[in-house]
């Protein structure tokens, strides 16, 4: 049996999901997918990982992508959702495409990047490798998705990373901080030659999934017709205003300048002293708010959904419906929000469903 997305249905999500864009859709858009599927199929031997780099080197990028359209097959796609795979190497694998080694770790659930030697930051230069075999595996993969899916199936961009991330790699724990210090104008040149080959990574690797997909999207899955990212500076956590303002603000705000549709992964209340003057970047379109483990739920930052909503930025949250009522009321209305949400078996679909019915998102 096939993915249940109709091809039919992709109209609706380029036109809804244009709308959204463009402020006129005059409702939430809700991405909602329910398991329970039956994918009409046996279930493949190969285990399902998120990260491609669990799979052994053995295993093809096609039964890999089989195994991963098995998994598709087991969902439900309801209101504004649509069927999208992550190739996921690790956040922040261009640390990869530059040299550091990617050292996949299954029982930890994640990926890590190492540096080949230790160096200092006036040493470190970052170039273009075009045999790099992450680089290589990268492309050879998304070219086996999008060659399987045929534009049935949004494959998303991989987590390229923020370029202080990147960078952390290379000079990772203290010495990156220290070198805010020690060396600033070696951090700015460094963070500068990775904003370039960032780019040219995102262009690169999406000459691989165009024209084939419908669209663009991320590792949060919100749909453009235009090239979008989730952008992200996890070592934002560790730096003062004043430090995000001289190296992180002028790079993030280029790299929304030529992504026409820009998101920033805003990632627990460490963060939350830069969203003042993260919200002043004109070309940004919107806010992911992820307050993090420990931290209160979802709904109760309604002071954090009230300035990006002041702003004029578009809001991004996993939750609930219930969780999209309260902050739709926290900040008087549910316009310019994408709740990503989602659920096993009847009794969670009847709840997405209800909802989507009082939203206008069926």
């Amino acid at each position: 049996m096939a993915i249940g997305f109709e091809p039919q249905r992709w109209e609706k999500i380029r036109r809804d999901y244009g709308a959204w864009w463009d402020g006129t859709l005059g409702r939430p858009l809700i991405h909602a997918t329910i398991g329970g599927r039956d994918p009409g199929r046996p279930e493949p031997d190969l285990p399902f990982y998120g990260f491609v780099p669990f799979y052994d080197a053995s295993v093809s990028p096609e039964a890999i992508v089989d195994r991963w359209d098995y998994h598709l097959s087991t969902r439900k796609f309801l209101g504004d959702a649509f069927p999208w795979a992550w190739p996921n190497y690790g956040a922040g694998v261009i640390a990869a495409l530059l040299g550091c080694r990617l050292d996949p770790q299954p029982a930890g659930g994640t990926v890590w990047f190492h540096a080949p030697q230790k160096r200092e930051a006036k040493d470190l230069h970052f170039r273009y490798d075009p045999d790099n075999p992450w680089l290589k595996h990268i492309k050879t993969f998304l070219r086996a998705a999008v060659d399987r899916w045929k534009g049935s199936v949004q494959v998303s961009m991989t987590d390229l990373g923020g370029n202080l991330d990147i960078l952390s790699s290379f000079r990772p724990g203290e010495l990156l901080l220290l070198d805010l210090y020690d060396c600033p104008d070696e951090v700015k040149r460094l963070t500068w030659e990775a904003h370039e080959l960032w780019m040219r990574y995102f262009d690169e690797i999406n000459t691989v999934l165009q024209p084939s997909n419908p669209g663009y999207t991320a590792w949060a899955p919100i749909f453009s017709e235009q090239p979008y990212y989730m952008l992200q500076c996890d070592f934002c956590y560790m730096i003062s205003p004043a430090m995000f303002d001289e190296f992180v603000k002028p790079e993030l705000a280029a790299t929304c300048d030529r992504i026409e549709h820009a998101f920033y992964h805003l990632d627990g209340p460490g963060q939350l002293p830069h969203l003042d003057s993260l919200l002043e970047i004109e070309t940004l379109d919107g806010v992911q708010w992820i307050p993090g483990e420990g931290s209160p739920p979802i709904s109760a930052w309604p002071e954090v959904f009230r300035k990006i909503h002041a702003a004029g930025k578009r809001i991004q949250f996993y939750g609930t419906i219930a969780d999209l009522d309260t902050i739709a009321d926290q900040i008087g209305t549910a316009e310019r929000i994408i709740l990503i949400t989602g659920g096993n078996g009847p009794d969670d679909e009847q709840r997405i469903l209800e909802g989507l019915e009082r939203y206008g998102a069926m």
